[in-house]
């Protein structure tokens, strides 16, 4: 084999940090931390509001996204790559959209959806 074949296990040549078993791991417990914890919020009823409950969930989920990029994708404050840079900047647009276009059809939902129902159900009561 020759010198320039003899790469260890996970090196591509390209300079950049893959990440270690350790950061996998911890990457892992913070995501089932950061994922149990709002789902122990909602379940159990522990915050009265319901409007602070969503701000809740969401906070966590932004850190989620924190701990993604950071742990498994490996994004970093000393990379200095363009592409990197943009990419991020494109997710963050789709993921806005998605969330903006979710949250508008849930709070719609009941206006929007289904008006027979309404109707069918007065018709029982009478």
């Amino acid at each position: 084999m020759s010198a320039e074949h003899a790469h260890t296990h996970g090196d591509h040549g390209d300079g950049h940090d893959h990440g270690s078993y350790a950061s996998y791991v911890k990457g892992f417990v913070l995501s089932v931390i950061l994922t149990a914890i709002p789902f122990a919020l909602v379940m159990s009823g522990g915050v009265e509001s319901r409007g602070l409950t969503a701000v809740l969930v969401i906070g966590f989920a932004v850190v989620q996204i924190l701990v993604h990029m950071v742990h498994f994708l490996h994004m970093t404050g000393s990379q200095e790559e363009g592409w990197t840079l943009l990419s991020t900047i494109f997710t963050i647009i789709v993921v806005v959209i998605m969330l903006a276009g979710s949250l508008w059809v849930m709070f719609h939902l009941n206006t929007n959806m289904m008006p027979q129902m309404d109707h069918q159900l007065q018709g029982l009561g009478s």
